[in-house]
């Protein structure tokens, strides 16, 4: 993801030059021939923070100067640019930026050469202009001023209110990872004492949303802040993760056993172990051990809990976090 954006748009300018002002000049003369152009006083002006520029040739130099009979000129010419946007990505994907075209005065002070907008929209975009990734909501030009030790120069700007499109992000971000938090919580559907499924399935979720974290995270810019997308991946890989803890905190539960009491004696010379509570004998020293249906109660209940815990929390988190990073 680059910080810029490139523009195809056609410059206008227009000033009054009473030099031109001729009783010869009858009617509207249109002059193209760079030679010409070059021959006549235009405003130095360029763009402060454009980054790389080209001017159009395709099929001919697109240049034109039109001198009307009262000594008005109008300067029209193409230019492809690119320009720089410092973008602030803490709410990505669910941002919106601000991009500036600035046009200044180069070597004219304020003194000799003031710039002004157009009255009536300055700037106008092409019909059916899209964005792959924006949505232009507004634009909105205005005057400023440049400082410098040599002295003040006129300049103009143009800002360009752009809203992130979320539909790529909902389909390639978004609905993939609540998929897999919720195949996750099959988890707490299944039985106890499923080990194998029950570890495969909570494994396989926390490899399957860190890959896709690790994927989103490639495709942007390094920065040192927290983005919108961070937390929802953190979030994200935080419920698949308490949903494996969960697991092994009932596996813990549903195995413990309970120390019977017992006692040893030799019948017909061989060692049995006679089982006090439950009237049980194992002859050659085996001892019958017996769930503490306490824990095995508590075990399942923790299930029980978890099928609606979990997704309530996660709810609740989408609740504070959609309108936190929207509104």
């Amino acid at each position: 993801m680059d910080e810029d954006y490139e523009v195809d748009l056609y410059l206008r300018q227009k000033w009054h030059d009473e030099r031109l002002q001729h009783p010869d000049i009858t009617e509207v003369l249109d002059l193209n021939d760079p030679n010409l152009v070059k021959a006549i006083w235009k405003p130095e002006v360029y763009f402060p923070n454009a980054k790389h520029a080209e001017f159009q040739f395709v099929t001919v130099p697109n240049v034109l100067i039109r001198i009307y009979p009262d000594g008005e000129i109008l300067y029209m010419l193409r230019l492809k640019l690119t320009f720089s946007c410092m973008m602030d990505l803490s709410s990505f994907p669910l941002d919106r930026q601000v991009c500036t075209m600035e046009v200044a005065s180069f070597s004219k002070t304020t003194e000799e050469l003031r710039l002004e907008w157009k009255n009536f929209k300055p700037v106008i975009m092409g019909k059916g202009l899209k964005m792959p990734q924006f949505e232009i909501d507004k634009i909105s030009a205005s005057d400023c001023q440049e400082t410098f030790q040599i002295g003040n120069y006129s300049c103009l700007v143009a800002e360009f209110f752009l809203s992130r499109s979320v539909g790529f992000h909902l389909v390639q971000s978004y609905l993939p990872t609540i998929l897999i938090v919720v195949i996750s919580w099959v988890s707490f559907w299944m039985d106890v004492d499923s080990v194998p499924g029950r570890t495969t399935l909570g494994v396989t979720t926390l490899l399957a949303v860190s890959s896709q974290s690790a994927g989103i995270q490639s495709g942007l810019p390094q920065v040192s802040y927290v983005k919108a997308i961070d937390v929802w991946m953190g979030t994200c890989t935080g419920f698949v993760f308490c949903a494996l803890l969960e697991f092994t905190f009932v596996n813990y539960k549903w195995r413990k056993f309970t120390k019977p009491t017992v006692q040893s004696h030799r019948v017909n010379g061989e060692l049995a172990v006679f089982d006090l509570q439950n009237d049980q004998v194992s002859p050659k020293g085996l001892v019958f051990e017996k769930k503490d249906p306490k824990h095995a109660t508590l075990a399942r209940r923790i299930d029980e809990y978890a099928r609606f815990c979990f997704p309530i929390l996660f709810a609740v988190f989408n609740l504070i976090y959609w309108p936190y990073y929207l509104l």
